[in-house]
């Protein structure tokens, strides 16, 4: 018999003696893998419940703060789904990652191989990636703690520092605005260091009105019953959220004098509503007769009249031998 012969043979004996731990370790790495499958899609099925969930307020969301209750029911409603939406993807991520993980250590152990050094080695594997990401990972962690607390969403106005305007999308990584102009702006999460949210609450117009020096008591109290008048009618009575209150004087220049008058309002209103009440207030200073805000120019200084040209002297008496050559 030739020693490929006895391999065989020997192949054949350890297989035969063998079969059975073979046969039921394959089973056991199998149930492992599908037992991995059916707990992470019984999860994902419970997240998307709770972020689907058929009321105006998924599930999820209720336990979580909300800062942004007064506004209109289409945008309120669209926050929460793209707040749901954007957790519940953390959520199926994570469920994915200790599911296959787990499932992946028991198969290692199924198949009698040591684990630790595998278990250090991806702590070091971790440290080194997180070093290396860094900026990916603050990104991360800062999109999953603005969602959670809910610093502002779809809708909000904000000021993020780097850009200025409305918050189209939120990422986990990158949130969307844009500014009056229209320019869209895609700011990192990590990047933002702080956050100015007009759309919180309520807002305050404020509303500075400029007159000629004069009479300031009557032009207070015109601005105060004209405010009075334009928040009572439409449409500004929807948004106003208190009577104005008039401050007084603000500043005193030599061209004239700063008058100021606040008024409490929903979020994202006090724009329209100063410029409305700016409008209306200058309107009525015209028909009290008080005199508005001008800018005096200083008086152009006269121009001094010309002086005539100064002769043209004569050279050595040349002018004078050229005009008796011409009478010659």
């Amino acid at each position: 018999m030739t020693g490929q012969d006895n391999t065989v043979v020997a192949a054949a004996g350890w297989f035969a003696d063998n079969w059975p731990s073979l046969v039921a370790g394959a089973i056991h790495i199998a149930i492992f893998v599908v037992l991995a499958m059916v707990i992470r899609l019984v999860l994902h099925r419970m997240i998307d419940k709770f972020t689907q969930g058929s009321g105006d307020m998924p599930p999820l969301l209720r336990p979580l703060k909300e800062r942004a209750q007064q506004l209109p029911a289409p945008q309120r409603s669209e926050r929460r789904r793209q707040r749901a939406k954007t957790i519940g993807s953390v959520l199926k991520s994570l469920t994915s990652l200790v599911a296959y993980g787990i499932a992946f250590l028991m198969i290692l152990q199924q198949l009698d191989i040591n684990i630790t050094p595998i278990i250090a080695s991806a702590g070091v594997l971790g440290v080194a990636i997180g070093f290396g990401a860094q900026s990916l990972v603050r990104d991360f962690l800062s999109g999953v703690f603005m969602m959670l607390e809910d610093q502002y969403g779809v809708g909000d106005v904000i000021d993020a520092g780097q850009a200025t305007g409305t918050v189209e999308a939120v990422g986990l990584r990158v949130t969307t605005l844009r500014d009056v102009n229209g320019t869209v702006w895609y700011v990192r999460n990590g990047e933002i260091v702080r956050i100015g949210n007009s759309s919180q609450g309520f807002a305050v117009a404020v509303v500075d009105v400029p007159l000629a020096h004069g009479s300031v008591d009557e032009a207070l109290t015109v601005m105060g019953e004209t405010a009075e008048q334009v928040v009572a009618e439409a449409p500004l009575s929807d948004d106003v959220m208190d009577a104005p209150q008039v401050l007084g004087v603000e500043k005193v220049t030599p061209e004239g004098i700063t008058l100021r008058l606040t008024v409490k309002v929903r979020p994202g209103r006090q724009w329209a509503t100063q410029r409305l009440l700016r409008a209306r207030i200058m309107g009525a200073f015209v028909t009290a007769g008080i005199e508005p805000h001008f800018v005096r120019l200083p008086p152009k200084p006269e121009e001094e009249p010309r002086k005539p040209a100064p002769a043209r002297p004569r050279a050595n008496g040349f002018d004078d031998a050229k005009s008796s050559d011409l009478g010659s």
